[in-house]
């Protein structure tokens, strides 16, 4: 498949069709990408309940927080419905909540907030200094060593990926540090509409941020008898950015305890703009981990 095939891949899934059936809610339903190991990718449940709740609220109101929890596992050859409950509708602000279900079980719970394009205070994390830009670092997907089933997820990803440290996928180096940055931007155009920008963004902040969890204790992917579950995520979307244009994803772990690690996030333009922020707490086992 061509890598503008397998952004067509995402914009499909997110591509979510109405139902007539609705009770107090509106009803979507979608299908999921193909994973090697049959799990729903998290970033894609996440993008699919943001476009859902966004099919709710007026042209004029964008996404600008969300708040979810992952509660089971979805199974990637399944369908999926979303329920979407209009809680508020402000002079300014919208607030939706929206459920995700397979076999009339759910697997996630997102609160999101919309508000009407306004002006107002204006001051930003500045981007760190001295990163290497995009161009001067490897895709990731052209990595040696890989367990074969792992490369085939990296190569048929609709986001290109490109760490500024030394990718954790099959070791870690001597050096036990609570944060990485990486570039990443989709494989392909993706189209103007901003709500699918947004979108977008919110499947790629899914994307790497555990790992610097994992670089805190050594752990790589590969690391044997590893689990890593993500349990909640957060999102806050700053400024408008393009998912098709190189964004800087910088990340840290502020805090590990009781087989819980909290990471953070935050996406740059290569302008300099501060785009989104993130956070996430994932359920992370590392045997013998001291």
């Amino acid at each position: 498949m061509s890598e503008s095939g397998h952004v067509d891949g995402l914009l499909a899934v997110l591509d979510l069709s109405s139902s007539d059936a609705r009770t107090t809610e509106d009803i979507f339903t979608g299908v999921s990408q193909a994973m090697p190991l049959g799990r729903v990718f998290g970033g894609q449940v996440l993008a699919q309940a943001v476009i859902a709740a966004e099919r709710t609220v007026d042209d004029g109101r964008a996404a600008h927080s969300m708040h979810g929890y992952f509660l089971r596992p979805g199974d990637s050859t399944r369908g999926m419905t979303f329920s979407v409950d209009r809680i508020h509708d402000g002079r300014s602000f919208s607030t939706r909540r929206t459920q995700a279900f397979q076999e009339g079980v759910p697997i996630f719970s997102m609160i999101a907030s919309f508000e009407i394009d306004a002006t107002g205070l204006e001051h930003q994390d500045e981007m760190p200094s001295g990163i290497p830009g995009p161009d001067d670092l490897s895709d990731d997907s052209v990595l040696a060593g890989l367990h074969p089933m792992s490369k085939r997820h990296f190569d048929q990803s609709p986001v290109e990926v490109r760490h500024v440290e030394d990718p954790v996928y099959a070791s870690v180096g001597s050096d036990r540090v609570a944060h990485q940055s990486v570039w990443v931007r989709t494989r392909g155009e993706v189209p103007d509409d901003p709500r699918v920008h947004r979108a977008a963004l919110a499947y790629m902040s899914d994307l790497t941020i555990q790992e610097s969890v994992l670089r805190a204790h050594g752990a790589s992917w590969a690391t044997p008898g590893l689990k890593v579950a993500s349990l909640d995520h957060a999102m806050w979307w700053h400024r408008p950015a393009r998912v098709d244009e190189w964004l800087l994803y910088v990340q840290q772990s502020p805090s590990a305890q009781g087989g819980r690690g909290l990471a953070t996030g935050r996406i740059f333009s290569r302008e300099g703009e501060l785009v989104a922020s993130v956070a996430q707490e994932i359920m992370v086992r590392i045997p013998d981990a001291d």
